[in-house]
């Protein structure tokens, strides 16, 4: 499975940004986003299903984010809007061919190059 994020950018507080992750080759069960600001570990974001019956959200993104896919191929979104400063981070898309949905690093095989978000106050 290979996966490309891309949609990253800067912004300023309270716009809105949708990143991308397109996947290939092997069908997956569950797609996460995660992030990682300098000097922080890696933290979860979102994940779902693939069908998108079930969905992840940290709380701190709750009510802001959403993670979707579209039907037509292998695209999945996070939508981000009202964004902070505190959002900035580089956000990584990883997915897994049989796990369940998780918000743990682990619980995800394979990951993304990232795609850097810059929020200014």
């Amino acid at each position: 499975v290979q996966l490309q994020a891309s949609g990253g950018g800067s912004v300023q507080a309270g716009d809105s940004l949708r990143l991308y992750c397109d996947a290939s080759g092997r069908t997956v069960s569950t797609v996460g986003w995660f992030r990682q600001a300098p000097g922080n570990e890696r933290e979860f974001v979102a994940a779902m299903n693939w069908r998108g019956s079930r969905k992840l959200y940290h709380d701190v993104v709750k009510g802001r984010f959403t993670i979707s896919r579209d039907n037509r191929n292998l695209t999945v979104y996070l939508t981000m809007n009202n964004l902070k400063p505190e959002d900035s981070a580089v956000y990584y898309c990883a997915a897994d061919q049989w796990g369940l949905v998780s918000d743990k690093t682990d619980g995800y095989k394979y990951w993304g190059q990232g795609t850097l978000v810059t929020v200014s106050s």
